[in-house]
């Protein structure tokens, strides 16, 4: 069988510090059959000098296109690729040498034509880092459904912080319609209706650095919930039960001091149901990073996580209730959420 060319896809948005660690983990990849296409997406501070320094070991072809979004940067990335099968990965991922080999023995084994990996912290991050990623995978949060085999009981919907796709999803697809606002699960939706299969490739994962302040972090799961409205808006049927949990949540800890002057016992109550809750993060954290600070730490992620895709989705959804059902997000420029 020959082995399959590969096209990698980054979009990279001034992070080119970021872009070289990842760039260094592909120049050690053990399969080989590969190129590196980079879409600079209107950064005002630029990665081509990065980017040139890894000619004499990567087929690496760099491309400057105005702003526009993650989404579009992909698109302009898929127009100019040249491989059989393409993977996005985000500019601050972080590989093992051995991510190649193990999906093309994957699609060996067992093809599929949309595929995705999950994402967990690497030895070398932040206590915050660390914490962040907990948080983004725990059981305990929204994460919990993330880099599983399906999404509560769907099919399993790949992200495109590390995706898969064969050439022929992209030309059916006609690859990312919005450039932003859950681009990546309108992307996976569209390709599941068309008849594509998706699968979990477990062994597949990546270092995700993620943010490293909770500042950031809460301004990005704020996007997230905004996002989960706009597909909404593609595919009414997507918007399950489970996508209020972070809005519940935050309303019902936030209304924990009314129930002081409202009702005293619900007072108590609330409060013993958060100290479990806090107890229960705190104690996962620690069993899956043996670190007390990190575990510390994590309870502060978890509520930022919570809180924040919460307000988001308030935000969004208050908005959709009042404009025309028609509307659709343009994808319009847009820089990263920060």
């Amino acid at each position: 069988m020959t082995p399959r060319r590969y096209s990698i896809i980054i979009p990279v948005y001034n992070r080119p510090d970021e872009l070289e660690e990842l760039l260094a983990c592909l120049a050690q990849q053990a399969y080989k059959n590969f190129e590196v296409v980079i879409v600079e997406d209107g950064s005002k501070i630029k990665a081509d000098a990065v980017v040139a320094s890894f000619a004499d070991r990567l087929d690496i072809h760099y491309h400057y296109k105005e702003n526009g979004g993650q989404g579009f940067a992909r698109n302009h990335g898929f127009e100019r690729a040249a491989g059989d099968y393409f993977i996005l990965l985000d500019s601050d991922a972080l590989i093992e040498p051995d991510y190649l080999s193990i999906v093309e023995n994957r699609l060996n084994a067992d093809y599929v034509d949309l595929y995705g990996g999950p994402d967990t912290d690497h030895p070398s991050f932040t206590p915050i880092q660390k914490a962040i990623s907990y948080s983004m995978t725990s059981v305990f949060t929204t994460g919990g459904i993330r880099g599983k085999k399906n999404n509560m009981g769907g099919t399993f919907h790949p992200r495109s912080f590390n995706m898969g796709l064969s050439r022929k999803v992209w030309e059916r697809t006609g690859g990312f319609l919005t450039s932003r606002m859950g681009e990546d699960i309108l992307f996976s939706i569209s390709a599941l209706r068309l008849g594509f299969k998706s699968a979990l490739i477990p062994e597949a994962f990546i270092y995700h650095k993620r943010r490293t302040q909770f500042g950031s972090f809460f301004r990005q799961l704020k996007f997230f919930g905004r996002a989960r409205i706009n597909i909404a808006r593609y595919y009414p049927e997507e918007l399950k039960l489970v996508h209020t949990f972070p809005l519940l949540f935050t309303l019902g800890v936030c209304s924990i001091p009314l129930w002081y002057f409202i009702f005293e016992p619900f007072f108590y109550l609330g409060l013993w149901f958060l100290g479990i809750y806090i107890a229960l993060l705190f104690i996962d954290a620690l069993r899956q990073t043996k670190r007390a600070d990190v575990a510390v730490l994590s309870i502060g992620a978890a509520f930022t996580q919570l809180f924040g895709y919460g307000i988001g989705f308030l935000q969004e959804g208050w908005k959709r209730l009042w404009e025309n059902k028609a509307h659709r997000e343009t994808g319009a420029a847009i820089e990263y959420p920060s």
